[in-house]
């Protein structure tokens, strides 16, 4: 099939109620047959899971399962940002003057990506990741850093697929679909963490009850589908690790960077 025809099928099953229709019959328990499946056809490490496959209510509560304690250990550096999620990175680098720069061929603002928030100012020239959890990873969020919320914001939108097609083949989509945007404010700086609804994503959930202070690698939000968490850095605030680049692979709690001395 032709591109056009893809792009034409994508826009036809983005609308919200398509995803809130499929995320109806994810909680359901009728769902519960389709874990083993689900968990084989992506390769889930079940044994990983918190609970036995059979304890899980639905799929949507497999999907958003936690994970045995221990398996992702916080790194210890406390002047490193660690990974809020398990999550391949398909952007990296400097924002310029606002921009992030050729994100699967295509550009994106920090003010529409932050929806005009007039926090956007303290980004203009820091750093960004974009992370994509595919549906095999574990969908809990994870604070990458120490701090306390300054500001949260529900942004409604579209739910375009965020995978290498959505990326690559629909206009902008990390700013056009739904996202929850997290500002948090550490000792060295503040920190966005953008998470952005996809494709199947019914919702974004903040967990409950979210705590007005966070430390690095407690639980901060989860998807319930595969989605992608834009993670922003304040101007002269951050360096990332040297070792990675576009396809790396991380996990949640793995070192990024470091926080630069001011």
């Amino acid at each position: 099939m032709s591109k056009p025809f893809f792009k034409l099928l994508t826009e036809l099953s983005s609308r919200k109620w398509v995803s809130q229709v499929t995320g109806a019959f994810a909680r359901s328990k009728a769902s519960r047959m389709f874990i083993p499946r689900f968990a084989q056809t992506y390769g889930i490490r079940i044994e990983d899971a918190e609970k036995h496959v059979k304890d899980y209510k639905s799929l949507n509560d497999f999907f958003t399962r936690r994970l045995k304690p221990g398996l992702r250990p916080i790194h210890e550096d406390q002047t490193r940002v660690v990974s809020p999620v398990d999550a391949m990175i398909t952007g990296i680098g400097d924002i310029k003057e606002g921009l992030i720069v050729n994100v699967k061929g295509q550009d994106y603002t920090i003010e529409e990506l932050l929806n005009r928030s007039p926090r956007t100012v303290n980004y203009k020239n820091g750093f960004y990741f974009v992370l994509y959890l595919s549906p095999t990873d574990y969908h809990r969020i994870h604070s990458p850093v120490t701090g306390d919320i300054l500001e949260k914001e529900h942004v409604l939108g579209k739910v375009y697929p965020v995978n290498e097609f959505g990326l690559r083949h629909m206009k902008r989509v990390l700013s056009r679909n739904e996202r929850l945007i997290t500002f948090i404010q550490h000792n060295a700086g503040e920190v966005a963490v953008v998470k952005v609804g996809a494709l199947n994503v019914s919702s974004i959930q903040y967990v409950k009850p979210l705590p007005k202070t966070l430390e690095r690698g407690q639980e901060l939000a989860y998807f319930e589908f595969g989605s992608t968490v834009v993670l922003l850095f304040e101007d002269d605030m951050f360096e990332p690790r040297p070792d990675l680049k576009l396809g790396s692979k991380v996990k949640m709690g793995e070192d990024l960077g470091r926080f630069l001395d001011k």
